[in-house]
């Protein structure tokens, strides 16, 4: 990859070409080198130059995205962000473009408030670097800082000391992951047992998507799956997920654990943060928590697995290998925050057995 990173935009909207334009730029390491109204005339662009990264909205004239996205992974495999108002819904179409091949899916951003195209501008830029990173596998083979960086204590002061620091027999497992999360998810809660431990997770995704794909995870898994709501009590054998733009904090009461949702400014540049779960893991569970930090960009999860990990809690990160970005969890490996490094096929077996122990 070169010095910048080669983006072309697919969309119909000249509204929104120029929008993703503007964003995209304002990012040094990011260069446009063109737009196009539909996948046609997407790959005329293409013939003049390749680009590192594609943008590709799903409704457009003559060929629609997804047909688009699945020629071209089973065709000359390029990293493709979706950036669609389906996103918004929670759309099956999108949860079908991850399974084509989609490294990101991103709502578009509305004309809105100046904190609400700041924060898309995050996640946008964010998201096509994490595309340029990624690792694609074959089709067939599928189951710049804008803004300030604020960290996990604008959500939750950090203790010295994990409250509940005790070991109890009730334990939870908090679960960090980003780019190419979804499938490890799916992975991770497929391999586990119907009496495992509560389970609560954050994976950066857009509002309202996180519903869907709780529900989707229900479907197939044995565990219980859902989109979390304030309060929340955390049970054993069902795995909470936080929901899109909202924060999640586990808290306790007695001997029972349940989870804070709540809004907040970005954290690590995410909402939710996986410091902000990682951080109140520490603080309120300490040495009946597990950590586990999977694929993803960036290093959103590194200072609160440390903090875990200080507290006493058990904490695992996926391998390099099995990672679609390796990042976060290399970024937590780093901080010297991480017990145990494993492939993500082995870390259901390795959580139950701990939680056992």
């Amino acid at each position: 990859m070169g010095s910048q990173i080669r983006v072309l935009i697919v969309d119909d909207s000249a509204l929104v070409r120029q929008t993703l334009t503007t964003i995209l730029e304002s990012d040094p390491g990011i260069k446009v080198i063109g737009s196009a109204v539909d996948p046609i005339a997407a790959v005329e662009k293409m013939r003049e130059m390749a680009p590192d990264v594609i943008t590709l909205d799903i409704e457009m004239p003559r060929m629609d995205g997804l047909t688009f996205l699945r020629k071209l992974m089973t065709q000359h495999p390029i990293p493709v962000v979706i950036c669609s108002s389906l996103a918004l819904d929670g759309d099956e179409t999108t949860f079908r473009a991850l399974e084509y091949g989609a490294v990101e899916i991103i709502t578009k951003p509305k004309i809105g408030t100046k904190k609400f195209l700041e924060e898309s501008r995050v996640r946008i830029c964010d998201a096509v670097r994490a595309a340029a990173q990624a690792k694609l596998r074959p089709l067939s083979a599928r189951p710049m800082q804008v803004s300030p960086k604020l960290s996990a204590d604008v959500m939750l002061a950090k203790a010295g000391i994990a409250q509940q620091n005790f070991r109890t027999t009730e334990k939870v497992v908090l679960v960090g992951a980003s780019t190419g999360g979804t499938e490890a998810l799916q992975t991770f809660l497929l391999a586990l047992p119907l009496d495992c431990p509560a389970i609560a997770v954050v994976q950066h995704m857009p509002e309202h998507f996180t519903a869907a794909f709780a529900k989707r995870l229900d479907g197939i898994c044995r565990v219980s799956v859902k989109e979390a709501q304030d309060n929340d009590t955390l049970l054993r054998g069902q795995a909470l997920i936080a929901p899109g733009n909202m924060h999640m904090l586990l808290k306790r009461s007695g001997a029972r654990y349940h989870v804070e949702v709540k809004e907040g400014p970005l954290v690590s540049r995410h909402r939710p943060s996986v410091d902000v779960l990682f951080r109140s893991g520490a603080r309120y569970a300490g040495k009946n928590a597990v950590g586990v930090i999977m694929t993803g960009m960036g290093d959103d999860g590194a200072k609160g697995m440390r903090e875990m990990h200080d507290a006493g809690s058990y904490t695992i990160a996926q391998d390099e290998a099995s990672c679609v970005v390796f990042g976060m969890p290399m970024e937590a490996i780093k901080a010297g925050g991480v017990d145990k490094v494993m492939p993500l096929t082995s870390i259901a077996q390795e959580v139950v057995r701990y939680c056992k122990d």
